[in-house]
């Protein structure tokens, strides 16, 4: 079985978990932790940078420091992770949905605006699979309404985003990309929001095993996330609390992982990309195999994973596809169910009557191969091979 996801974790991942044992520093007060922190920080052109124990707590810790609560509307993508959602719900708060681009599989930030009301308190971006969502039209919104932005980076770790208007980040792009965007502003994704969200996991760009981090340069924000993820302890006296916070803390054990990972991250997203390349031409001659893009106007793809979705006239649906590589041996994983008919979130009452089309197209028809970063091109070809047998057009 050619699995879906393959880490590498032949860095200096061994060699700093031995000192985080040696020296007795395992606990979120370990050096690794603040090593990890200041480094994500510079990758993503930030200045501050909390590590947490996942991406899904970051979202919490995000929805709490910007104080959306009770009554408070946020406008997301139907196409994504219920942790989104479900970090809203948690606080009081009311998810309200818009579909995704056919192309992209982003958020269609043409359909934001409709949404808005009196209560929309935020707009939630979560970069998709390889491709950040067009965050220019995103930030006009956000500047006419008032509102604030939360970017859900989990995704696409170290990738650029060129914009038409904003000013630039800390970083700069990568060298490669520079003739490609000559009319833009490089913005590293991570940076793009009044507050930004991390995960570590195990198919992230950087992994910690678990963990996450969230991202922001305001003073004030940061210091009130690192106030939440450690319990609220009080100013005047540690054990004296004036707020109710969350262990949200990584431990020194899992940001020495990290900080092993984050020195061979631009590494790992080389590999991303020569793997989004082998299946482009190996998969390149089936028209009723929908691709990623290779490239937008505003991002080339990372290819966090390689995602395909069938056309409409294949007789089969992902799932049965799915299950019909699964017989060759090839690992697959299903697209991300629609928020607006998750049976958990209907059953509060919510959505009811919504309709996202492409969302609920590609989440029939759509699931994405083996694409981790150890993957090598002959299990690729194995999977290509095994791709054009679904229906004998090899």
């Amino acid at each position: 079985m050619i699995p879906v996801n393959q880490i590498s974790l032949d860095g200096n991942e061994a060699k700093y978990l031995a000192e985080c044992v040696s020296t007795n520093w395992i606990s979120a007060e370990g050096p690794f932790v603040a090593r990890l922190e200041k480094g994500v920080a510079r990758l993503t052109g930030r200045r501050h940078a909390i590590a947490v124990m996942n991406g899904s707590v970051a979202l919490d810790l995000a929805v709490a420091a910007l104080g959306i609560g009770a009554g408070d509307e946020v406008i997301l993508p139907s196409f994504t992770i219920i942790s989104c959602a479900a970090a809203l719900l948690r606080a009081g708060a009311l998810p309200v949905v818009v579909d995704c681009e056919p192309a992209t599989w982003n958020m269609d930030p043409a359909a934001v605006e409709a949404k808005i009301t009196p209560r929309t308190k935020a707009i939630m971006a979560v970069h998709i699979y390889g491709l950040p969502v067009n965050m220019d039209p995103i930030w006009d919104i956000a500047a006419r309404h008032d509102l604030k932005i939360i970017e859900d980076a989990a995704e696409e770790i170290g990738q650029i985003y060129w914009s038409e208007k904003a000013p630039p980040a800390l970083t700069a792009a990568l060298p490669d990309e520079g003739a490609e965007f000559a009319a833009r502003i490089p913005r590293t994704v991570g940076s793009l929001a009044d507050l930004s969200t991390l995960s570590f996991y195990p198919n992230k760009h950087i992994t910690t095993g678990e963990g996450g981090m969230v991202l922001s340069d305001d003073d004030a924000l940061a210091e009130r996330c690192r106030a939440l993820r450690n319990l609220s302890f009080g100013k005047k006296g540690r054990f004296i609390h004036e707020e109710l916070g969350w262990n949200f803390r990584m431990s020194n054990l899992q940001a020495a992982v990290g900080v092993a990972q984050l020195e061979r991250v631009s590494e790992t997203i080389a590999k991303k990309r020569e793997i989004g390349r082998w299946y482009n031409e190996l998969l390149a001659d089936l028209p009723w195999l929908q691709r990623p893009l290779e490239r937008t106007e505003y991002a080339r793809n990372i290819y966090w994973v390689y995602g395909v979705v069938l056309a409409d006239d294949v007789p089969i649906d992902a799932e049965e596809a799915m299950k019909r590589l699964a017989e060759k041996g090839v690992g697959t994983r299903p697209f991300f169910w629609p928020m607006h008919q998750q049976p958990v979130l209907r059953r509060l009452g919510l959505f009811g009557g919504e309709a996202c089309p492409v969302a609920e197209r590609i989440a029939r028809r759509g699931f994405y191969l083996p694409s981790g970063v150890a993957l090598e091109r002959n299990q690729a070809e194995q999977v290509a091979l095994a791709v054009r047998d679904l229906f004998s057009l090899r």
